[in-house]
């Protein structure tokens, strides 16, 4: 196996997952809990991205073959998604449904379905990652390749663990001001984002030629 491979593959998905980036949006996503709650989500949703990613390190385009379903589909439907999640954080739904349950504890099942979304899906192992996974793993095709790939995967995902964990430390800088700000500030990124994954997938899948 060749370094400039592994170096390809390591920058490629650090590129894609964007471990920095995603810190904001864990304090957005996480805003008003605690801190065993939110390293509780934190290492869910890694673990979740983790075995997602590996699986489709391992398996490529054979798991969406298998269900019919193309990687321009899939890139539209987590794009819609992720408008979903931005138009919430830009007009503080999420918010008004804390005060209506106010100073009500997070219960274990919410934690768990903020770790599922969309922390885990779309956010780090979204369409993007996914299809640089899949790319890699056709490409990296020996075992020893997929090795180092799924070794690579699973370094970059301590590495969010680690950025999660930190970014408590910001919010305490923020302040309740502070992080109103950033919140509706993202979401409007999320927005434009998301409009650039579904305009994606549609370009992609007009170009696909049909069965």
């Amino acid at each position: 196996m060749e370094f400039d491979t592994l170096i390809n593959a390591s920058v490629t998905l650090l590129v894609t997952i964007d471990p920095i980036g995603l810190a904001p949006l864990f304090l957005a996503l996480t805003a008003g809990m605690d801190r065993v709650t939110r390293r509780h989500i934190a290492l869910r949703s890694i673990l979740i991205s983790t075995g997602l990613l590996v699986m489709f390190a391992l398996a490529g385009m054979t798991i969406l073959d298998l269900f019919g379903i193309t990687m321009p589909a899939f890139r539209i439907a987590g794009g819609l998604l992720l408008f979903w999640l931005a138009f919430e954080m830009v007009y503080e739904k999420r918010q008004e449904r804390k005060q209506e349950t106010a100073e009500r504890v997070v219960s274990h099942d919410e934690a768990k379905h903020i770790a599922v979304f969309p922390l885990a899906i779309p956010l780090i192992a979204g369409p993007g990652a996914i299809s640089a996974t899949v790319l890699l793993s056709t490409e990296m095709s020996s075992p020893l390749e997929r090795s180092a790939l799924i070794g690579v995967i699973i370094v970059l995902m301590m590495f969010c663990m680690i950025v999660f964990v930190l970014a408590e430390r910001l919010e305490r800088i923020l302040g309740d001001t502070g992080r109103m700000v950033l919140t509706r500030l993202l979401g409007v990124i999320l927005a434009a984002l998301s409009v650039q994954f579904v305009a994606d997938g549609i370009v992609a899948f007009m170009a696909t030629p049909a069965a």
